[in-house]
C-alpha cells in the first residue's frame, strides 16, 4: 500500500494569528447554530407533522419571511418607524418592511389577497421562521420556528373540535404517549361573559379588564390567593416586587375565583359550573354553549378520554382571540439541574380570530388555527428519548493516498453514490492520520483505501472504524485477532458496495 502524498501541515487552518484584525467571530444575543443531529431530527419530527396534517385534508403554503408592516399590525400611527416588537426596515419607497413575528398573520394577508381564488373553507398549514425584536433570555429566542395550521371560512365550532383533535394526533404521532399531553379548550367569550359579571365589559375598563385577565392566567404560579391579591389591591412576589392589582371589590373578586374554580369531575359539572359563572351575560352563555358544542364532538370522535379535555384555566392571546381558544400541554414530570420536578407545559396552542381576514376585507372572514412550537416540542422528544439519542452516521470516506490519482478515487465515490451509499472523497491536505481523524470526526462508519498495491491487483482496502476502535480493548488474543480481520480487510472492487453495506449494517 503506497504513501499519501505530502501536503501541507494541518495548522494551516487552525486559529488565526494574533496580528489578525478582522472582525470578531461570534452569534447575536437570541440566535443560535445548529448542528447536524439537531436538523435531523427537526425534519424528522417535521415529517411526522406533516403526515398528520395532511391526513386531515390540510395542504401546504409558503409564505416569505418579510411582510408590509401594517399587514402584520404592528405599526404604530403616532411615530415614524414599527415598534420593538418587530425587526423593520424601509425599502426604496419608503414603505416600512418587516420579518414576520408568526405565521398568522401572513396567512390572513395571503388569504385576503387570494381570497376569490382560494377553496372556502381555506385549510393550509405552513412551517417556517418567525422573529421577535425582543431582549433574549434563557428559552427566549429572537428566531424560532413555528408550525401551524389553520381553517380560514368555517365559522362553525366543529372547526375548533377538528383542530383539537388533530393537534392530539399530533402529539402521539411524533411521539408523546396518550396519558402524557391533554388539548385543553376554553372559549374567550366566556372570558368576556365573566368580565361583563363583574361589570368591567366597557371601553373605559379595558385596562382593568387586562389585568384581570393576565392575574387569571397566573393561577399555576401563584394559586387562587395570589390571584386574589392580583385582583384586589395588589400582590408583592417574593423577590420584594410589587404587582399593583386590579382594584375589585370582594364580590366582584368571589366571582373571577368561581371562574378560575369551574373546573369540575367531568365536562357536564365544568359546564353547569360556567353557566353559573356567566349568569346573565348572553356573550358569556353563547361561549358556554360552543364549548358544549366542541365536547360533544370530542365525545363523537372518541377523543374525550382525557386528549382533549374543557378547561377554564385556559387564557391566552388577550387581545387576539374571538371565541374557542386551546393549549396543548405535556402533563409528565421532569426534574431540573437541581433536581426539582418540573413540567414542560404549552408546546402549541391557537384558537378562534375571526376578525384577523376581516382587517384587510372589511367584512366577517371567520377563521381558527393553531400554532406548534417546534423547538420546545424537539427538547420535550429529547428528554423523552425520543430524538436525539441516534447519531448521525457520516459519509464513507475514500482517502487520497496519490493525489495524481484523484480521478481514480472520484470513480470510487461514484460507483459508492450511484448505489445510494453516502460517500466522499477527502478533500483536504495531510496524510493518513488526518484523513482518519477527518473520517472520524464525520461519524463515518468505515474508509476506503486504494494505494497503488491494491489498485495493481483490482482491490480496495475497507477500514471499520468502530471495530477498529476497539482492539485496544479485545479480551483476549482469539478475540483480538477476530476483530482485527473485521477491522480491516481487502476485497475485489467489483465487490466494494457490497462490502461497504455490510459493513453499515453491521453498525445499524
Amino acid at each position: 500500500m503506497s504513501k499519501p502524498a505530502e501536503t501541507a501541515p494541518e495548522s494551516a487552518l487552525g486559529t488565526p494569528s494574533e496580528a489578525h484584525r478582522g472582525p470578531l467571530a461570534r452569534l447575536p444575543r437570541g440566535f443560535a447554530d445548529r448542528g447536524p443531529a439537531d436538523i435531523a431530527a427537526t425534519e424528522r419530527m417535521l415529517a411526522a407533522i406533516r403526515e398528520v396534517y395532511d391526513l386531515y385534508g390540510f395542504e401546504a403554503v409558503e409564505t416569505p419571511f418579510v411582510e408590509y408592516t401594517d399587514a402584520l399590525g404592528k405599526f404604530l400611527p403616532d411615530q415614524d418607524r414599527p415598534n420593538e416588537g418587530v425587526f423593520s426596515f424601509q425599502d426604496d419607497d419608503d414603505q416600512w418592511l418587516s420579518l414576520r413575528y408568526d405565521l398568522t398573520a401572513p396567512l390572513a394577508r395571503h388569504v385576503a389577497e387570494n381570497f376569490d381564488k382560494l377553496p372556502k373553507p381555506y385549510r393550509s398549514y405552513r412551517c417556517g421562521w418567525v422573529f421577535r425584536n425582543e431582549k433574549p433570555g434563557p428559552g427566549r429566542f429572537r428566531q424560532f420556528m413555528q408550525f401551524d395550521a389553520d381553517t380560514v371560512g368555517a365559522s362553525s365550532v366543529a372547526a375548533d373540535a377538528e383542530i383539537c383533535m388533530m393537534a392530539a394526533d399530533t402529539l402521539e404521532r411524533v411521539g408523546i404517549a396518550r396519558g402524557d399531553y391533554a388539548v385543553k379548550v376554553n372559549n374567550r367569550k366566556v372570558l368576556d361573559g365573566v368580565m361583563e359579571a363583574v361589570g368591567l365589559d366597557g371601553e373605559d375598563d379595558a385596562g382593568r379588564r387586562l389585568i384581570v385577565l393576565r392575574a387569571i392566567d397566573k393561577l399555576d404560579k401563584v394559586g387562587a390567593e395570589g390571584v386574589a391579591a392580583l385582583l384586589g389591591a395588589g400582590r408583592m412576589d417574593p423577590s420584594g416586587d410589587f404587582t399593583k392589582g386590579a382594584g375589585l371589590a370582594a364580590a366582584q373578586i368571589e366571582r373571577v375565583l368561581a371562574f378560575t374554580a369551574a373546573g369540575g369531575s367531568d365536562v357536564a359539572a365544568t359546564l353547569a359550573n360556567l353557566r353559573t359563572v356567566v349568569a346573565g351575560s348572553p356573550r358569556g352563555e353563547e361561549g358556554v354553549s360552543e364549548l358544549a358544542e366542541i365536547a360533544a364532538l370530542v365525545a363523537a370522535a372518541a377523543y374525550d378520554d382525557g386528549r382533549v379535555v374543557i378547561d377554564p384555566s385556559v387564557v391566552r392571546g388577550l387581545e387576539y382571540y374571538t371565541g374557542p381558544v386551546y393549549e396543548a400541554e405535556l402533563t409528565f414530570e421532569v426534574k431540573d439541574e437541581d433536581g426539582r420536578p418540573v413540567r414542560f407545559g404549552s408546546v402549541a396552542g391557537g384558537g378562534r380570530y375571526d376578525g384577523l381576514v376581516s382587517r384587510f376585507r372589511g367584512e366577517p372572514v371567520p377563521a381558527t388555527g393553531f400554532s406548534i412550537g417546534v423547538s420546545r416540542l424537539l427538547a420535550a422528544l429529547k428528554v423523552l428519548g425520543k430524538v436525539g439519542a441516534e447519531k448521525t452516521v457520516g459519509p464513507v470516506v475514500v482517502l487520497v493516498m496519490d493525489r495524481e490519482r484523484a480521478a481514480d478515487y472520484q470513480r470510487l465515490v461514484k460507483t459508492l453514490r450511484d448505489a445510494g451509499i453516502r460517500a466522499e472523497m477527502y478533500l483536504g491536505d495531510g496524510k493518513m492520520k488526518p484523513q482518519m481523524k477527518y473520517a472520524d470526526r464525520r461519524g463515518g462508519v468505515c474508509v476506503i483505501i486504494q494505494g497503488s498495491d491494491e489498485q495493481a491487483r483490482g482491490e480496495v482496502q475497507i477500514k471499520d472504524l468502530v471495530i477498529g476502535a476497539t482492539l485496544a480493548s479485545a479480551p483476549d488474543r482469539e478475540a483480538y485477532l477476530k476483530a482485527q480481520a473485521e477491522a480491516q480487510f481487502a476485497v475485489p472492487e467489483a465487490e466494494m458496495v457490497a462490502a461497504v453495506r455490510k459493513v453499515l449494517a453491521r453498525h445499524g
